[in-house]
């Protein structure tokens, strides 16, 4: 049996190799995105949320502040 270019074996492998490529290249720089956005966010989340009443404890610890100051700038920061 002869195939033909467009509708045999040939034509078809090469066509059908080229989308599983494209697929797989897609399919593993989705999975890379989406690691890297998720940690990303996740360590920016816990730094934003955390760092000014951190900043705030270390002061009252280190004795730079009182506990008036120190309870009058945690309401401020809510």
């Amino acid at each position: 049996m002869m195939y033909g270019y467009y509708d045999g074996f040939i034509g078809h492998s090469f066509l059908g190799g080229f989308f599983m490529i494209l697929f797989w290249t897609a399919v593993v720089f989705l999975i890379v995105w989406l690691m890297r956005s998720n940690t990303t966010s996740h360590s920016n989340h816990e730094h934003k949320g955390n760092t000014a009443l951190d900043i705030l404890k270390e002061r009252y610890a280190k004795g730079e502040i009182d506990k008036k100051e120190f309870e009058e700038k945690k309401k401020d920061l809510g």
